[in-house]
């Protein structure tokens, strides 16, 4: 059974906000395309896939935008690639090398886990907090960052039950982040 994996930058005070200051630098963002070379495919709902469709999608031209600096070319480039499964009620049809998962939400994501794979990577806020709830995520990363944003969403919040974690890994990262892996013994 594939592992279900959920990583996200967070503030210190919780926000998952992608505006409230915690874009990666170059060794984050090495990590980050670590972290997606390491996935089959990935999960999304509708708004981070828009968000990360509009971001890291390859142009039509195949050149990729003068903002973009060299050293986030491989993670746009392994996202870029990646199988996408899209969750959402409003879209009819998506492209981007993804599809739109169809029926019970639960049924759907233990049908990923049970194909054959290293695993699957969700991203986002509302999908990951729906999965939590069903006890469908393995893996827990939450690369911390020394910000506080005040404001914002929170991480899983409005999780109906506690999940007890465990600590399987920590990194510190010269900008001050803190990346910390958590597996949940309850995943399935």
């Amino acid at each position: 059974m594939r592992p279900l994996r959920y990583s996200i930058n967070v503030t210190v005070d919780g926000c998952v906000h992608h505006e409230a200051g915690v874009a990666p630098d170059e060794e984050l963002m090495g990590f980050w395309t670590a972290e997606m070379q390491r996935a089959d495919a990935v999960l999304y709902g509708r708004t981070t896939y828009e968000m990360m469709q509009s971001a890291w999608r390859r142009p039509a031209s195949g050149v990729w935008p003068d903002w973009m600096d060299e050293w986030e070319i491989p993670f746009a480039d392994a996202i870029d690639r990646v199988p996408k499964h899209v969750v959402s009620s409003t879209l009819d049809r998506v492209d981007w090398n993804a599809e739109l998962m169809q029926g019970d939400l639960g049924d759907a994501v233990r049908a990923l886990k049970a194909q054959p794979g290293d695993g699957l990577s969700v991203g986002g806020v509302t999908l990951p907090l729906a999965l939590a709830e069903l006890g469908l995520i393995d893996e827990y990363t939450f690369v911390v960052h020394p910000v506080l944003a005040g404001h914002g969403p929170r991480l899983l919040e409005g999780l109906s039950e506690r999940v007890r974690l465990e600590l399987v890994e920590r990194r510190e990262f010269a900008s001050g982040a803190v990346m910390q892996r958590y597996r949940s013994p309850g995943g399935s």
